[in-house]
This record gives structure tokens, sequence and C-alpha cells, in this order.
């Protein structure tokens, strides 16, 4: 069975071009951002892991730590980091999971067969403190992900795994968001100190309580 929002991250400890990982240890307190590949020396795959390694600034100010993987062995994964350095110029500064007997991939659900048949699709998992899954998204091996979406998402998560509010459809980091329907008008007051505007009883917009 897939797994499902709300789910325990499965553990795993791997080979990865940083050394042994214990995946649970080596996320600690932080979030995590769990991310699968089709292949190594592979176009789209290239143009990804060059992102995300310009992007890793952007994970750490979120205290969110970031892990490929691929079903290559590690060995094949040293030899690309070169190809990914030269076309992208950018040098891989995370960690990336050599999975050749498809062990953590099948434990992910990262193998689709009506897909790919025995290649990982392009799965990421986002990762709470917590451990458990808060988010999952599957794209087919021919489209490149968008990672500023996903920096978006990771974003609206933390925001909303501290306050009582949700964001709205296009929302970005300091825009307004939603009071939860649940939280009467007098506890928004007191809770949401900058004030609240009133569409309709269950839609209630209030300037982003952290910045």
């Amino acid at each position: 069975m897939a797994l499902q929002l709300g789910d325990v991250a499965p553990d795993f400890t791997a080979e990865t071009t940083e050394g042994e990982v214990n995946f649970h240890e080596w996320l600690g307190d932080s979030w995590g951002i769990l991310f699968s590949h089709p292949k190594d020396f592979t176009p789209v795959c290239t143009t990804e892991l060059g992102e995300v390694a310009r992007l890793k600034g952007e994970f750490d100010k979120r205290n969110t730590k970031v892990i490929g993987l691929s079903v290559d062995p590690v060995s094949d994964h040293h030899s690309w980091k070169e190809d990914i350095e030269e076309t992208q110029g950018q040098a891989l500064n995370f960690p990336l999971i050599g999975d050749p007997e498809k062990k953590i991939a099948d434990l992910y659900g990262m193998i689709h067969p009506n897909s790919l048949e025995s290649l990982t699709v392009r799965s990421v998992f986002i990762i709470g403190p917590d451990k458990k899954v808060k988010l999952t998204i599957t794209y087919p091996a021919s489209t490149g992900r968008n990672f500023q979406e996903i920096l978006r998402v990771l974003d609206s998560l933390q925001l909303t795994a501290g306050y009582s509010v949700s964001t709205p459809v296009n929302w970005n980091d300091g825009d307004d968001v939603i009071i939860a329907p649940a939280i009467s008008d007098a506890d928004a007051k007191e809770k949401f100190p900058k004030g609240f505007r009133t569409l309709k009883p269950y839609l209630r917009l209030t300037p982003q309580p952290n910045k």
C-alpha cells in the first residue's frame, strides 16, 4: 500500500555519496525532502540535481535536509557528479542514495510498473521533524520538477504546523492566510492581533502571523 499523508516515513540505512546514512537519525530534528530519480546520466535528472544544489541555502534556512535517490549504485553517482557540475555550473552538495536492490524504492512506492517497470518515477516526499509524511508528489519521468513550488509548499507546511491557519490558492510566503473556520471571531481577535477581513463567515483573511 502506498504511503499516506500522516504515515511515519519508513526508516532505512543506506550508502550515499556522503557515506552511510541512517535516515531517521540523519534527519534529527530537521524537516526532510527525499526525492527519487529514474536513472543516473539522464538529462532531466541532471538539471534537477543542479537546481537543488543551487537552492541548498534556501532549504538550510528552512531547517530542511535534502537527499536524493536512484536505483543506480553510489559509484555511478560519484561519476555523475562531475557531469552535473560541468553542465549545471553547480557542484552537488547533498547526499545521493544508491539503491541498486530497490529496497528503499519499494519501501516508499517509488516504482510504478505501469510507468517505469524497474526504475523510480520522480517522487517527492516532505517529512516533518516528527518523521511523518507531510506531502507526496509524483511526476512522470519526462517532466522535470519545479523546486520553487516545492519550496512554496514547504513554507506553507511549516507555517500551518505552527499556527491555526491555511494558505489560499497561489499563496506565497508573505501573503495573507486563512484563519481556521473552527476559531471563533473572538478567539481570532486574540490569536491574530494584526486583525482580519471577513469575506464569508468561513473565509477570513489575516496577515501572515510569523511575519
